[in-house]
């Protein structure tokens, strides 16, 4: 009995070693299959940025000493490399706890192959000189996808894939970052349709304009206490539906200028809301503040504001004109 009871016991404590080595091992194997999902999305995120983004905005930016057949061949090559990134994607292994990352990676990685199909499409039309300001429009359009898809991989991809290594016991290991629009002036139809031809957008301004410089500058929007920041922050502002924008505006040009409109627009929940002011009179390096009230923003959804100084008479540089904000409402 003694002898049965001591194998018994032995019994047991081998049991007891084996549960622990197989549990051991599965959750070592969890944890490196995490870390290798954040491995691979990141390296594809970042080819994506060095492979298909750094060339594409080379070929637009340098487009005006190119024949525009040459151009669209060159983009039509990189709309390929997008669509081959998506796939790679779609491809990749993925743990159970990470299919919320990769469901938003997905369409992160969808989204700029979009864009760049559209880009494909339109960028021989706007170097043509015939219906080149709406073919520049639409590729301002475009352009909203790409930063779509940085704000998306900042604001969704990333956080879920340190939360779900961090559920796993996962420490130590960072996730890449991504930035597809080098800058917020490809999203202003101007400012693309100069950067692809070469020629500045108040080449064709009237004589009448004073000589020197003119043009106005972004400096700063805030709603109550809380100043905007750029992508990828996500503000989060409170105070209810009906918000006071207060837009600060410079005269960055040598000459004072009249009327300079400042327009506030909120997409949120499917809608659009917007308002607009008209500044009287800018004096040159004086910085003019204006508020400007949106009412009926919806509160507790996804919210893009963009905030548009129109450019003046004789503005050749609009780069600084437009602010694009994301933000949550409560």
């Amino acid at each position: 009995m003694v002898r049965r009871r001591i194998a018994a016991g032995v019994g047991v404590v081998l049991l007891i070693v084996v549960v622990l080595v197989i549990n051991g091992c599965l959750k070592s194997g969890k944890e490196s299959a995490l870390k290798e999902y954040n491995s691979d999305a990141g390296q594809l995120v970042q080819e994506s940025d060095q492979q298909v983004a750094h060339p594409l905005f080379e070929t637009l930016a340098g487009a005006s000493g190119k024949s525009p057949l040459d151009v669209e061949e060159e983009v039509d090559q990189l709309r390929l490399q997008a669509q081959t990134d998506a796939a790679h994607a779609k491809s990749l292994s993925v743990p159970g706890e990470m299919e919320g990352a990769q469901r938003n990676l997905l369409l992160v990685f969808d989204l700029r192959a979009e864009g760049l199909a559209k880009i494909a499409n339109l960028v021989r039309t706007a170097l043509s000189g015939q219906n080149n300001k709406q073919a520049s429009t639409n590729i301002a359009g475009a352009m909203e996808l790409f930063l779509t898809s940085d704000v998306l991989w900042s604001q969704r991809v990333a956080p879920l894939i340190q939360q779900t290594l961090a559920a796993g016991g996962v420490q130590g290991q960072s996730t890449a970052g991504t930035q597809f629009l080098p800058n917020l002036g490809w999203l202003e139809p101007s400012t693309v349709l100069a950067r692809l031809t070469g020629q500045a957008t108040g080449s064709s301004q009237s004589n009448q304009i004073t000589p020197g410089t003119h043009g106005s500058a972004l400096i700063g929007v805030s709603v109550g206490s809380t100043n905007l920041e750029p992508p990828p922050a996500l503000n989060q502002i409170s105070g209810g539906a009906n918000q006071t924008f207060a837009v600060k505006v410079e005269d960055s040009g040598s000459n004072p200028e009249t009327d300079v409109k400042v327009e506030v627009s909120v997409d949120a929940g499917g809608k659009q809301y917007k308002a607009s002011h008209v500044i009287d009179k800018t004096e040159p390096g004086v910085t003019s503040s204006v508020d400007i009230p949106v009412e009926g923003v919806p509160q507790g959804v996804a919210s893009t504001i963009t905030v548009y100084v129109q450019p003046v008479p004789g503005e050749t540089n609009v780069e600084n004109n437009k602010g694009t904000y994301h933000a949550i409402f409560g």
